[in-house]
C-alpha cells in the first residue's frame, strides 16, 4: 500500500467548522486541559485567522479531508499565550497543533511544523515559539527531534495546567 501524500495550505472558511471539531475532539482526549473557555476557542478557531499575522494551516491528501490543523502566528504579539511569549522579537509562533487519529503516525504533524519553520525562515526572522505540556508526550518527542529546546522563561501556569516553552532558533 503507497503511503498517502500530503500538502500543507491555508484553510478555506468553509473548512473552519471541521477543523475546530478535530481540535477540539484531539484535546478534550488531553488530560488536564481547560475545559469551556478552551473548546469554546477551539469550536470557533477560524475567528483566530482575523488576527494580523496569524494563519490556519492544514494537511491535506488529495481527497481535501482535513488530517491536521495548526495555527501559524508569523508575529508574536498576536499569538495569545500567558507568559512573556507575546513579548519575544524577530520570532514567529505556533499553536494548537492537531493530527486526526485516524492518520497519526504518518509525519502530518512533522509537516505542519516544519512549514511553520519555512514560513518563519521565509519572514528572515530568528526563532520560533511554542508551547506544550506533559499530556502531549508525543508531539514534545517530535519537537525536541526536529530541534526545539527547553525554555523555561517562555513557562506559564494555565490555571493548574503547566505549560512549557520551547524554541527553535534558526
Amino acid at each position: 500500500m503507497r503511503k498517502k501524500e500530503y500538502i500543507i495550505r491555508n484553510a478555506r472558511p468553509s473548512e473552519f467548522e471541521e477543523i475546530g471539531k478535530l481540535m477540539t475532539h484531539v484535546y478534550s482526549q488531553l488530560e488536564g486541559f481547560p475545559k469551556e473557555s478552551y473548546y469554546k476557542m477551539l469550536s470557533n478557531i477560524g475567528d483566530l485567522t482575523k488576527r494580523p499575522e496569524t494563519e490556519l494551516l492544514v494537511a491535506v491528501p488529495s481527497d481535501d479531508r482535513i488530517a491536521g490543523a495548526v495555527v501559524y502566528f508569523s508575529d508574536m504579539k498576536f499569538y495569545g499565550s500567558g507568559g512573556i511569549a507575546t513579548k519575544e522579537q524577530n520570532a514567529a509562533g505556533f499553536r494548537l497543533l492537531a493530527v486526526d487519529p485516524l492518520t497519526r503516525g504518518q509525519g502530518i504533524g512533522k509537516l505542519l511544523v516544519n512549514e511553520c519553520i519555512r514560513k518563519t525562515k521565509d519572514k528572515k526572522l530568528y526563532q520560533v515559539i511554542i508551547h506544550t505540556t506533559m499530556a502531549m508526550q508525543t508531539a514534545w518527542r517530535m519537537y525536541e527531534n526536529i530541534g526545539f529546546k527547553r525554555s523555561e522563561d517562555l513557562d506559564f501556569m494555565q490555571g493548574k495546567l503547566s505549560v512549557y516553552g520551547f524554541r527553535l532558533l534558526l
